[in-house]
């Protein structure tokens, strides 16, 4: 029995289940006893893989035999022939999904051997399996984890894609090296290798296609189609170069769409890529790649890789969602990201069913069509979106008949004609075309284009599109009327109308079409002028005629006629026929004519006459009277200027016609204040019938009349402007308009207020429409160029020309080149046509001639000239330009000799340190400094410190105070900008500051001045309690002496003591500080250039330091000298002998203080140069303005000293004369400050006085606009410090203000200089910031941007002759009197974001009117929103089953189990909207190694996955934006559970 079953075996498992074994059959179990693992048996041979063919399914014989007839089933007429019975049944599938095998069997009837296999296969369960399910192998292996391999358990992972033997189960061990064979062959329907559909059965590799068939060769095409042609996807291959800077630190590289396949990216340099996703659904996120290996995006595999100098990024596809790989700048060198994928055309063609019959009964037909189908979004778009592909080819429609039974008719049944003969198809129909937009230079015309139908009696009827879809649609767009338009076109002059001095010509001047025809159709714009002076060099002894001297005829007579005539357009308009000849010989007659209204027909080019109310405007006269000369036989010449007094005096015109007011016109208004103008008609006395106005005397026509109508206001109406031009002649443009509510009051007064849009009757007219919505015709569409290939010595240039058709949706279609009809502009073209100048080519740089330490290198050099043509020349080296030594030689540094495998040096963060000492000695509101050095500041002064850095990213920088670390507080301010903020200095801020930038580390000293001028004693965490009690109990003396003993220098300690522990490193100046604040001894002649303050700033607390307190308010604010300078003292004092040290150190102190007072007024000099006033120093507080001097101090501060002037020192003020503007002469105006100067045609010179009084003697500066004046051959400066402007033009323009400055302060004045008196407004360009002062001024013109509650005000100083006026508008709505101030300013009290908008300044007088904005922004720091419903939802919707968390100023935990993800969500609010970022540690979560997580929501929400103990601590998210910033903090806490 074992011999007739062997045969049947398929499968059989030796599996260990508690010491029992298992033989797993087709038809049963057998179970025993065994100690080994599981093995698998074998199988049936099947043929190898090389040796399938098509047929494989049908006939896989074995020849194999059975004895077992019961299961004999019946066999056809080939089975019988091969003595083989039927294929039985196939059997269940070995897996339920990932694809398996399923056989049949067979059995031989024979007792001989049969040909063939007794057993075949097929593939079956071809779907995908759930991603929970895991990999098929993998279950192999594992089902091995309970089985103990040479006496040990181990967790088997699989070993996939072996070359040798892809079918046999190779496993290794977790965590080891070791691989072990634990079964010859895997299950069927394993797959061969993890990219192919191959798979395993009976342990050999069968070939599998795409059609899950196997042995089938049918492949996936790149756009993952089985057996595609690659059409329904498009390469996208490209490369993307780094443009990233320090202010924009990410940039997107490419958008990858949704389907694409094969995607692979290489980035080369130090930058790193991340990426963001959007599904269909529009949930969006991000992930950083930060390490090697393979993750799930979106459900989407991304392979990655990631190298030293380069990145790796594969994605398999398809992809299931978009993915925009985007770069982070992480390094000074650029980036460069090459990338390739296939994007799958989303639109294509689908056919539609057939549409109904087209009759019911007796035959008919029906076709089909095509309908354009987008595959993403699952619906039918229009057809362009499909023409947008060339791969797309639209299928032809299909037809059929249908119906074809015969309809019932009252005889029986009729004759069933053949519906081609006797029922014509449907036919396309088109209307004429319509008449061309253009009449000449190119115009488009159109029609319309429709599906009709003939039935058998002839009636023809619009039927449905689709049934004429079996042929092409005719055009509906054509171009016409490309010939060019009429053009004038000059004869030739006349001869001059006098043989001597000056007088007239003329010319004919014609409008020619292009065919050369006289037309009409010219615009009388650009006509060229028919008449001209003429100048005859031959001189006029006998002046006879008036200069010039009119045409005679019959010149003049043929240029009036061509000039009177008016040519047909295409609107209607009156045309005038040639005037008849004069009824009479002699005297006053008349002429006639005929005047028709005409139009000219664009599409037939003839002219048409239409009824007279067709044309607009008055029709021109068909009478008038004629002069034929006098009747006694004299001819004077004819004059036609005096023809009008010729017939003034004619008796009988005289009597006969007269001017008479008839009423008035019609109100020009309805509303607002119109007028009504009187009207004046030429009347016959006679008959008071109308005359022509020609035969009324023109000079006795009566004035003008007006009177005033509808006086009543207007109500509220939109105000609507014009529609602008089309943006496009075709193809759907946009027109846009002005719509506004306004209110008019008096039109007469031009008072005009603007309401808000509610107020006006709705809806609101529309501001935007489409315009020529129709098809273009195809056209050539080029590019732009692209540079030139060469700066010189001739390139080219070239650029892309393509046929396109701009479509009635806004598309553009591509076309062939045949479809556009014009040439073809050129593609490319030569540029840069000119010698290149000669330079230097230089040779690479030779070796460095050394092999190790310091050496030089060299290099050649020709001079070379590349000509037009662009052929390299070698010319003359004199011809190029010197060449520096350095150019041909350099030194060369290698390793060093001595130790030549020591690693090249790598660059490591730097902190730009001032090593400078601060004294100060007034009260400031706050001082900026530098990390590096040491301060000595009063209390409640605010510091500002910074820790400029270089290769170190400041949101890294760390504070330390002595070292402890440093964080945000009410009173300290810790900046992720590099800097330390103290805002009210007290006692307990004194100590040593340390700015960490990686391994840099740099300190700032912080001491503090008290009340005595002498030095705050440092806190008593900082020394022993018996020695601060010490301190306290001695004199001022010996706290001094101890004080000196402890710093070494001034003491006269023994060596021994010297010896000793270092003194403290924060104190090393103590004593040359108090010593200089107590010193009285500052130079006299120094301290005459400042100014003594007022007594009652003076701290008078003690009547023992009024002298030195008096004499330090003669100081500068703050006295700054190097550290350097110091030290020396230092170090002097340290080496001379102790009884001289206490003498030598008053010496060296008062020496310091004069040259700290003098480096102090010298730098204020280079300071106040005009040039350089805009640079503040350290230290200077900003609102103290300093504006230039130059030698002027110097030179009065050292004559005044010398002679001993007792004048007392001021501050430097203008004088300011009210007077008006002196008129020295026509052309040059003197005018004084204060004044309004407004510049004439005839105004040659403008000179502006300036006197200023002050000791110092002031330094005199000009700026116009703000800015400094730059002087020229025209502007000139006089040696009165006068500014003297020659020949004004309209850029000299503007507000000129006079600076006047000296060591105590400045005073400046503007003067405003305008073009004939029209208005002027002073402006400024800046933004202005604002989060800490309570109140704030700017000038108009610039942006405002401050937070809520401060007081703003916006200057608008004006000038004009008559002065301008000035009003106020809020968003274009003018603003009441309450708001304004003194000069025009305008004042905002308690700003609040309901105050946010435009406001604009307008300045009017007579001359004309001007108008400047100032944008005002409420900002509003980042803070914690008291509803948190809004932050809670969106975590639920992000992840309803995952845990969350929001953090808080104070922090906020949640305690999870290891290997959870959790939601971390930052609750803010603000505006702008704040710039969320996210630390981990202290550090970006981009660059936490090892955490895996997703930005979502804007920020707002951090999702951390797969936590670890690595992952928990604290994760806080910074909150930023103009008006400040906010940190929350939430900490993770990993809960590890024991194992039992």
């Amino acid at each position: 029995m074992a011999r007739l079953a062997a045969p049947w075996r398929t499968r059989l498992l030796v599996r260990i289940f508690g010491g029992t074994w298992c033989l797993l059959y087709v038809a049963g179990q057998v179970c025993g006893d065994q100690s080994q693992g599981a093995v698998f048996l074998r199988e049936f041979t099947l043929i190898r893989r090389e040796s399938l063919h098509e047929d494989f399914l049908s006939d896989l014989l074995n020849s194999h035999k059975t004895e077992d007839p019961s299961s004999r089933t019946a066999r056809s007429e080939e089975d019988r022939d091969g003595l083989w019975d039927a294929w039985g049944p196939w059997s269940e599938c070995s897996r339920t999904c990932g694809g398996g095998a399923s056989y049949s069997l067979r059995r031989c009837l024979s007792n001989k051997s049969c040909e063939g296999r007794n057993i075949r296969y097929r593939t079956c369960s071809n779907v995908d399996c759930p991603p929970e399910a895991g990999d098929f192998r993998a279950q192999q292996c594992s089902a091995h984890n309970d089985v103990k391999h040479h006496g040990q358990f181990y967790e088997w992972l699989p070993v996939s894609n072996d070359p040798d033997n892809p079918c046999s189960l190779k496993c290794q061990a977790k965590g080891t090296t070791l691989v072990v064979e634990l079964a010859p062959k895997v299950l069927d329907g394993t797959r061969c290798y993890t990219e192919s559909l191959d798979m395993c059965i009976s342990g050999l590799c069968q070939i599998v296609g795409c059609d899950h068939q196997l042995g089938s060769t049918m492949k996936e095409d790149n756009c993952g189609v089985c057996n595609g042609d690659g059409s329904t996807c498009r390469l996208v291959r490209g490369q993307y170069k780094s443009q990233l800077s320090a202010t924009k630190l990410d940039d997107t590289v490419v958008a990858i769409p949704y389907g694409s396949r094969h995607i692979r990216l290489v980035l080369k340099g130090p930058d790193h890529l991340y990426l963001e996703t959007k599904t269909l659904q529009g949930a969006k996120g991000e992930s950083s790649l930060s390490s090697t290996g393979t993750f799930l995006v979106d459900n989407s595999s991304v392979d990655f890789q990631k190298f030293p100098d380069k990145e790796i990024l594969r994605m398999t596809g398809p992809l299931t969602a978009d993915f925009i790989v985007k770069i982070h700048n992480s390094g000074p060198a650029d980036s460069t990201v090459q990338f390739i994928f296939y994007q799958p055309i989303i639109h294509r063609w689908r056919e539609t069913d057939f549409f109904p019959c087209s009759a019911t009964c007796g035959g008919g037909y029906q076709l089909t069509s095509a309908e354009c189908y987008d595959l993403r979004s699952n619906r039918v778009v229009a057809d362009q979106y499909c023409h947008y592909y060339p791969e797309n080819i639209k299928p032809k429609p299909k037809l059929q008949e249908c119906n074809l039974d015969p309809c019932p008719a009252s005889d029986g049944y009729k004759q069933i004609m053949p519906y081609d003969l006797y029922h014509p198809l449907p036919r396309w129909e088109a209307t004429p075309w319509t008449a061309c937009s253009s009449s000449c230079g190119g115009g488009i015309q159109s029609r319309a284009v429709s599906c009709v139908e003939e039935d058998i009696q002839g009636h023809v009827t619009s039927v449905e599109e689709w049934k004429c879809m079996y042929t092409p649609k005719m055009p509906i767009v054509q171009p016409c009327n490309i010939f060019d338009c009429p053009k004038w076109l000059a004869q030739e002059w006349s001869p001059c109308t006098v043989t001597c001095g000056q007088g007239l010509r003329y010319r004919v001047v014609l409008c020619i079409d292009h065919r050369g025809m006289h037309t009409g159709g010219c615009s009388p714009k650009t006509k060229p002028h028919i008449k001209e002076e003429c100048i005859i060099p031959t001189p006029c002894y006998k002046p006879k005629e008036k200069l010039p001297v009119e045409a005679k005829l019959p010149w003049y007579k043929q240029a009036q006629e061509l000039e009177e005539g008016a040519a047909v357009s295409e609107e209607p308009s009156f045309i005038p026929e040639a005037w008849s000849a004069c009824t009479v010989t002699c005297g006053v007659g008349t002429q006639v004519r005929m005047v028709r209204c005409q139009v000219l027909l664009s599409f037939s080019q003839s002219v048409a006459d239409l009824p007279v109310d067709e044309c607009e405007g008055p029709k021109p006269a068909s009478q008038r009277a004629c002069y034929a000369g006098p009747c006694n036989g004299e001819a004077p010449e004819f004059n036609p200027e005096e023809t009008d007094g010729l017939f003034g005096g004619l008796q009988d015109f005289d009597e006969l016609y007269d001017w008479e007011y008839e009423g008035f016109t019609k109100c020009s208004e309805s509303c607002g204040g119109g007028v009504q103008e009187a009207v004046v008609s030429c009347l016959n006395k006679q008959t008071r019938e109308p005359a022509d106005e020609n035969l009324c005397v023109t000079s006795r026509r009566p004035p003008r009349l007006l009177k005033s109508c509808s006086l009543d206001p207007c109500p509220a109406r939109w105000e609507i402007g014009k529609w602008s031009p089309c943006s496009l002649t075709c193809g759907v443009g946009l027109q846009t308009r002005d719509v506004f509510c306004s209110h008019l009051l008096s039109r007469e007064m031009n008072e005009t207020v603007i309401l808000a849009d509610e107020l006006c009757r709705q809806p609101k007219p529309s501001t935007v429409q489409a315009c020529n919505r129709f098809n273009c015709p195809p056209a050539w569409d080029p590019a732009q160029w692209q540079p030139c290939s060469r700066t010189c010595g001739g390139g080219v240039q070239k650029r892309e020309v393509l046929c396109k058709q701009r479509m009635a949706d806004g598309s553009f279609l591509e076309l062939p080149e045949t479809f556009c009809s014009a040439s073809k502009p050129a593609s490319q073209q030569a540029c840069k046509k000119d010698d290149c100048p000669s330079e230097w080519l230089l040779s690479d740089w030779t070796e460095c001639s050394t092999s190790c330490g310091e050496g030089t290198q060299t290099r050649s050099a020709i001079c070379r000239k590349v000509l037009k043509t662009g052929v390299s020349a070698i010319v003359n080296s004199s011809l190029c330009p010197p060449l520096p030594f350095s150019s041909s030689i350099r030194p060369c540094m290698l390793a060093t000799c001595a130790r030549p495998g020591r690693p090249a040096t790598k660059h490591s963060p730097h902190i730009a340190a001032a090593r400078k000492v601060y004294i100060q000695t007034r009260r400031q509101r706050k001082l900026h400094f530098v990390v590096g050095g040491f301060a000595y500041l009063l209390p409640k002064t605010a510091v500002v410190l910074r820790c400029p850095t270089r290769r170190f990213r400041k949101p890294l920088i760390t504070w330390e105070k002595d070292g402890q670390h440093l964080i945000s507080s009410a009173h300290v301010t810790v900046a992720p900008f590099g800097y330390l903020k103290i805002h009210r200095l007290k006692p307990s801020d004194a100590g040593i500051y340390t700015c960490s930038a990686g391994p840099a580390r740099e300190q700032f000293v912080i001491k503090l001045i008290g009340g005595n001028r002498k030095l705050v004693a440092r806190p008593l965490s900082l020394r022993s309690e018996e020695e601060a009690l010490a301190v306290r109990k001695a004199s001022p003396k010996e706290a001094l002496q101890t004080h000196k003993h402890q710093n070494g220098i001034f003491s006269n300690g023994s060596k021994a003591e010297k010896r000793g522990p270092a003194a403290d490193p924060g104190s090393r100046y103590d004593d040359l500080v108090s010593r200089l604040l107590e010193q009285g001894g500052w130079p006299g002649e120094l301290l005459a250039s400042w100014e003594v303050q007022d007594s009652t700033e003076r701290n008078t607390s003690s009547e023992e330091d009024q002298n030195a307190e008096q004499a330090l308010w003669h100081l500068p604010f703050t006295m700054v000298t190097e550290q350097r300078r110091l030290d020396d003292i230092l170090r002097n004092l340290s080496q001379q002998p102790e009884e001289l040290r206490d003498v030598y150190g008053k010496h060296l102190v008062a020496q310091l203080a004069q040259e700290i007072f003098r480096t102090h007024l010298e730098h204020q000099d280079a300071l106040l140069k005009p040039s350089e006033r805009r640079l503040p120093p350290v230290a200077i507080p900003p609102h103290k303005h300093v504006s230039g001097f130059s030698s002027s101090l110097r030179t009065s501060s050292a004559g005044e000293a010398g002679g001993g002037s007792r004048r007392p020192h001021r501050k430097p003020t203008i004088l300011r004369k009210i007077s008006a503007a002196q008129q020295l002469s026509a052309s040059e105006v003197v005018t004084h400050l204060g004044q309004t100067v407004a510049l004439a045609s005839g105004t040659l010179s403008v000179l502006l006085h300036c006197e200023a009084v002050g000791n110092p003697r002031p330094t005199i500066s000009w700026a116009r606009n703000g800015e400094e004046v730059q002087f020229s051959d025209r502007i000139l400066l006089q040696p009165d410090d006068s500014l003297q402007i020659l020949a004004p033009v309209e850029a000299d323009v503007g507000f000129y203000t006079c600076n006047a400055t000296n060591a105590l302060g400045y005073d400046s004045v503007s003067i405003a200089v305008t073009l004939a008196g029209k208005p002027l407004v002073k402006t400024s360009r800046v933004t202005v910031i604002n989060t800490e002062e309570p109140a704030i001024t700017a000038d108009v013109g610039s942006t405002i941007k401050t937070v809520q509650g401060v007081n703003v005000t916006i200057n608008c100083q004006v000038a004009g002759v008559p002065e301008a006026e000035v009003t106020w508008f809020r968003n274009k709505s003018k603003l009441g009197s309450p708001h304004h101030l003194h000069e025009g300013s305008l004042l905002l009290t308690d700003v609040s974001s309901s105050d946010q908008g435009l406001y604009s300044c307008r300045a009017a007088n007579v001359h004309g009117e001007l108008t400047e904005n100032t944008q005002l922004l409420i900002l509003d720091p980042p803070r914690v929103p008291t509803q948190l419903e809004d932050i809670r939802a969106l975590l639920s919707a992000t992840g309803p089953n995952l845990p969350s968390v929001l953090t808080s100023p104070l922090g906020a935990q949640l305690v999870l189990d290891p290997g959870n993800s959790a939601l971390l969500g930052c609750p803010i609010k603000g505006h702008p909207t704040p710039n969320i970022t996210w630390f981990h540690g202290g550090q970006p979560v981009a660059t936490v190694p090892g955490l895996t997580h997703h930005i979502l929501a804007a920020g707002q929400i951090l999702q951390v996955a797969n936590l670890s103990g690595g992952s928990q601590g604290e994760f806080s998210c910074l909150a930023q934006n103009e008006a400040g910033m906010l940190v929350q903090k939430a900490s993770l806490v990993i809960q590890v559970v024991p194992r039992a």
